[in-house]
């Protein structure tokens, strides 16, 4: 972060705020008990946390779109979501962890009274950005489900047995909420300051975020006609999307435990050697001679890079493939990317090409995205431009129609970023993904079953929910998501 000790001191008061002894007929959970700063930080540390999890407990879209797979325990590697009832733990930790609390997070700025230390403006842009955040994690969760509980939501006993809402309507909700949220940042003001770990209180940067996040939405509904794509991408690009990757929506995570990167949570802290990268992605890099693959594995044996075969049946000796290198694996500050100008110049690059908003030039943004990503990896500009004038990767020369080549690469791209990789990869179906033994190309994945405790706990919501949908399978494309 900008400022570690700030965020350290801010930790420190979240517990305090949250554990302290209140004075009788007070309840210890009330969410007044808590300020609004407080629980923007918890919230925001919270959705990283899961989207960037690689406990296969909680999520395994690193797996999924064939970035990782695994060395000992391969059934989730082989799709098998039931046995660790990983679907309910995913939405659970979103909505009680970051939803709930966000909910709680904007009655508690709701209620603050305006003062000459506390302005309109300070309220409106600190709402703004608690709404953003609840944008983006709802969008998380579409992507994953499809139809899911939004109107009924979060309303505790009230309703413990919400509807599911229809995702295409969820997502117009969305759209018309972010418009809000881009319409009320207000830069020349104060948002959450200190307790934003994000951008450290830049407000400026949240409506960067906000116009980028407009404009994956835009590209997400790109084969759904009714969405109008090409008027949300201009009017995303003219509010002023990310432009260089310093305005990035970048994590850093603090570096002490427990807030430290997934990786160093697995690899040092856990003492786990569960994780090779695959031969799906290792293999894609060697015969593209990807100048990435020596920042992000090790060789093995001296001289190659070896991926494990993915979604083997039986366990495999970690010491027998590369492995996911030092400063990926053993960096306790090893950063979460939410949303860069690498994607944003993969989705223009796409624009163009589908002559959405005006926007041209494909093969510019293109190289524009593969440049950048080589640059935040450490990538010499030499051996970026090498590696961008080769025959394969060339826009002009590089093999398929558009798809294939923005697909390919922004799966490389997008590393790491799993969530947002899987949803990417389902929606432009390339690159092609390695099919476990024993299955077939139709039995990969393209959504995240349904919570296995609904069919008991809200039976007769998601039984109509599976039905919308056409069937609660991992099978059932979204709707967003066009053969």
């Amino acid at each position: 972060m900008k400022n570690k000790n700030i965020f350290y001191i801010f930790l420190v008061l979240t517990i305090f705020a949250t554990s302290c002894e209140l004075p009788d007929n007070n309840d210890p959970k009330s969410a007044k008990t808590v300020s609004p700063d407080a629980l923007f930080t918890q919230v925001e540390i919270a959705l990283v946390d899961q989207i960037t999890d690689m406990n296969v407990n909680r999520n395994i879209s690193r797996i999924l779109v064939q970035y990782q797979s695994e060395v000992t325990y391969t059934t989730e590697s082989r799709y098998n979501f039931s046995d660790r009832q990983i679907p309910d733990a995913f939405s659970g930790n979103i909505y009680r962890d970051v939803l709930l609390n966000l909910k709680d997070c904007k009655k508690l700025i709701e209620e603050k009274a305006i003062t000459p230390a506390y302005p309109a403006e300070k309220k409106k842009n600190q709402l703004a950005i608690a709404n953003l955040w609840e944008i983006y994690a709802y969008q998380v969760l579409v992507d994953q489900f499809g139809n899911i509980p939004y109107s009924e939501a979060l309303m505790g006993a009230e309703n413990s047995r919400p509807k599911y809402d229809d995702a295409w309507t969820i997502y117009q909700d969305l759209i018309t909420r972010l418009d809000a949220v881009i319409a009320d940042l207000d830069a020349t003001a104060d948002g959450f300051n200190e307790a934003d770990v994000l951008y450290s209180g830049d407000v400026a940067l949240w409506k960067k975020f906000a116009a980028s996040l407009k404009l994956r939405f835009a590209l997400r509904l790109a084969d759904v006609p009714a969405a109008n794509s090409s008027t949300m991408v201009s009017q995303a690009v003219a509010t002023g999307v990310f432009t260089d990757e310093s305005e990035s929506a970048i994590f850093h995570h603090y570096g002490i435990a427990p807030y430290v990167s997934p990786y160093y949570q697995a690899f040092v802290l856990d003492a786990r050697k569960d994780f090779c990268p695959t031969n799906t992605l290792v293999d894609k890099m060697n015969s593209l001679s990807d100048p990435r693959r020596a920042i992000w594995f090790t060789q093995y044996p001296a001289g190659n890079y070896t991926g494990l075969p993915y979604g083997k049946t039986g366990s495999s000796s970690y010491s027998k493939f590369s492995h996911f290198s030092d400063p990926v694996r053993i960096d306790p500050e090893y950063p979460t990317i939410l949303c860069d100008y690498v994607e944003v110049e993969f989705l223009l690059a796409e624009a163009a090409e589908r002559g959405l908003g005006n926007v041209t030039d494909s093969e510019t943004h293109y190289n524009n995205a593969i440049l950048e990503s080589m640059k935040y990896w450490g990538v010499s500009e030499t051996d970026a431009l090498a590696y961008l004038v080769q025959p394969d990767v060339a826009y002009k020369t590089a093999s398929g129609n558009y798809k294939e080549k923005i697909g390919t690469q922004k799966w490389l791209g997008l590393f790491d970023r799993g969530v947002e990789a899987w949803a990417e990869w389902r929606r432009l179906d390339f690159p092609i993904l390695n099919v476990p033994s024993g299955m077939t190309y139709a039995d990969i994945p393209v959504r995240m079953p349904y919570p296995f405790n609904e069919n008991k706990m809200n039976k007769d919501n998601y039984e109509a929910a599976a039905a919308a949908i056409g069937g609660d399978e991992a099978t059932t494309r979204l709707f967003w998501d066009k053969q």
